[in-house]
């Protein structure tokens, strides 16, 4: 009888220590998902976008404290063809508008390390139906990837979109009717 009360005994002080351990993985999973969301929700917007400025540059609505006024976006890592620069600035602003497509349906603006740039814009990644819009313009051929310190999220996919696009010979990258001179040349020269 006595064998058998400490045989139950000891079960119990295990069952203790299996529940207190659970009961603490409990709590890291509960503190880990609660950070994570925060972390999440400091680091994304969702907003509606007012219209397609340029082949990398939106207007939008919805940031902030004030979801009236129209904010300038300038989508981080690439560097899309001036409009004065033809026909590819055209080309890269249709493609942008093309992929926004529903202005009704928003988007997600997905920051990084550097919120603004040196005007003020607001830097971001731009998602639409889980497609990261920056590497599709890159991909369609309608924008140079620019790797800028010291945002570099996904500077890896966009590099290999653009490299897709040049052996596809998409937009740009077309052997027929080529961009000779890059946006940032073109903009230099012509101030």
């Amino acid at each position: 009888m006595h064998l058998n009360v400490k045989t139950q005994i000891n079960a119990f002080i295990r069952f203790g220590i299996w529940l207190r351990k659970i009961a603490i993985l409990a709590c890291i999973l509960l503190l880990v998902s609660c950070q994570a969301k925060s972390q999440s929700e400091n680091n994304q917007a969702q907003v509606k976008v007012a219209r397609v400025v340029s082949g990398q540059s939106l207007e939008v609505l919805g940031m902030a404290e004030q979801p009236n006024l129209i904010s300038q976006v300038r989508l981080i890592g690439i560097d899309a063809p001036d409009l004065r620069q033809r026909p590819w600035g055209d080309g890269a602003k249709q493609v942008l508008e093309k992929l926004i497509g529903n202005t009704e349906k928003p988007v997600i603006l997905e920051f990084d390390i550097e919120a603004k740039d040196k005007i003020g814009r607001t830097l971001a990644y731009v998602w639409k139906d889980r497609k990261l819009l920056n590497e599709e313009v890159v991909k369609q051929g309608y924008a140079l990837f620019v790797g800028r310190s010291p945002n570099h999220k996904y500077d890896q996919r966009l590099e290999r979109a653009q490299q897709w696009a040049r052996l596809m010979g998409q937009g740009i990258w077309n052997s027929e009717n080529p961009m000779r001179i890059t946006p940032a040349e073109f903009r230099r020269l012509n101030r």
